[in-house]
């Protein structure tokens, strides 16, 4: 799925489309054809629909599930449509869950396939699909890469603000249980969203997505989505930092999903989102507990606060899988969604997953075993060279990446050293200065 394509204006008669430089590259005949041949020729690869099984009864029914359209939530700089899933019984001062979707994609579509309007029905939270048109943006991806978008107060993050608040008016919801998650360029407008809103997101799920800071155009968004950019932990965390400027905390919490076989946006953004967001809670990168859940064995790796051990990062690897949304279509306690479209993909019901992380079941359902503790991990400290030759690392195109992490290391040359830890086995991450 492609979730980067420059805006374009609107069609005659289209609402005019919020702020922001998008209509710039539009305008640029040149530039605009080659972005196209590049959304044409990659990044719209990803997993189609051959992999996507029929509908069964239990998605029809889910499909019918009817979105209520709000016209009207506030100025709308950036010119996004608002719809609302309100389940039969719902509370006073219920929670939200913010539903963000993917490229090509609309709020019915990610309604109907997602899996969250059952847990909504389940445990009593509102479900706000955002949505932005062809107006915005040729492929209906949200701007994640463009600032006119993405900084606080402006363009559709400020829409998005918006429908939260008019969430909070119209509906009787708790502005204080707010949380935010989404696909693809709907992952990268979540973590726009933590960024920029701080204050008003409690917690986030990013599936498929990219840190924030991360691209600041088209080009660069490309190479955001793959191979993906490598900095520091201080540097992503700054970046968040800087989109609220003198804002202490306390910081939201963050679920980080990622497919495995990601071929459109690589899996180190995974790794890449993990840096940043355990920077900004003050935390390592060496995961304090992890296990294995669903019946997949999906991979997680939990980080927690050290004052009361909670949760505040973490990460879930997808084994098997490519560019989408994972589900479990079912009736199960533990499954959701339908695949009757492209970019859902039958794995782990990963919306079951994110709404215990936001702490909206209810239940007290025991976590799942923790992985048993295993020996210390082992480093090594070798040029690129050498550590390409003894197997923990890989080239292409004149570049070292560490295999398992896909960290990149540099030039496949004699010149560039680094140290690399194994944990668990045949996972190797940069360790610099950080390894016993």
């Amino acid at each position: 799925m492609s979730h980067v394509v420059p805006s374009r204006p609107a069609p005659p008669g289209a609402p005019p489309p919020g702020p922001g430089p998008g209509g710039r590259w539009s305008r640029t005949v040149r530039r605009f054809a080659a972005v196209v041949a590049l959304v044409t020729g990659a990044a719209l690869a990803g997993p189609g629909a051959a992999g996507a099984s029929a509908a069964a009864p239990a998605e029809a029914r889910a499909a019918a599930a009817a979105l209520e359209r709000v016209t009207s939530f506030g100025a709308n700089p950036g010119g996004l449509n608002m719809y609302v899933y309100r389940p039969a019984t719902l509370p006073a001062n219920a929670p939200v869950v913010v539903a963000l979707h993917g490229c090509t994609q609309s709020a019915q579509v990610y309604s109907d396939n997602a899996g969250l309007n059952t847990f909504a029905d389940r445990h009593g939270f509102l479900v706000v699909y955002a949505e932005t048109t062809t107006a915005n943006n040729a492929s209906k991806c949200f701007n994640w890469f463009q600032p006119g978008d993405t900084r606080r107060g402006q363009g559709e993050a400020a829409s998005i603000r918006q429908m939260v608040a008019h969430a909070a008016t119209a509906y009787g919801a708790d502005p204080a249980r707010v949380q935010v998650t989404g696909l693809s360029a709907g992952g990268a407008m979540t973590s726009v969203m933590l960024a920029a809103y701080p204050d008003v997101f409690a917690a986030g799920a990013v599936v498929a997505g990219i840190p924030y800071g991360c691209g600041v155009d088209v080009v660069s968004a490309f190479g955001c989505m793959s191979p993906g950019a490598d900095r520091t932990p201080a540097a992503w965390a700054q970046a968040v930092r800087d989109a609220h400027p003198g804002y202490a905390g306390p910081w939201p919490r963050v679920a980080i999903w990622h497919g495995d076989n990601d071929a459109t946006v690589a899996p180190r953004n995974a790794d890449e989102l993990r840096d940043q967001w355990t920077a900004v809670h003050g935390l390592g990168q060496t995961p304090d507990r992890t296990s294995t859940i669903g019946t997949n064995s999906t991979r997680r790796s939990e980080y927690l606060a050290a004052d009361d051990g909670a949760s505040v990062v973490e990460v879930n690897r997808v084994p098997g899988i490519g560019h989408g949304t994972p589900v479990d279509p079912g009736s199960g306690a533990e499954q959701c969604g339908a695949t009757g479209t492209q970019h859902f993909i039958d794995s782990i019901c990963s919306s079951y997953w994110i709404t215990r992380f936001f702490g909206l079941d209810g239940t007290t359902t025991p976590e799942p075993p923790v992985d048993p503790p295993t020996e210390p991990a082992a480093c090594w400290t070798a040029n690129n060279y050498e550590h390409v030759r003894a197997g923990r690392a890989t080239t292409t195109g004149g570049q070292v990446y560490a295999k398992g992490s896909g960290q990149l290391l540099g030039l496949y040359n004699t010149f560039v050293t680094h140290t690399l830890k194994e944990s668990p086995a045949g996972h190797y991450v940069v360790a610099d200065g950080s390894c016993p």
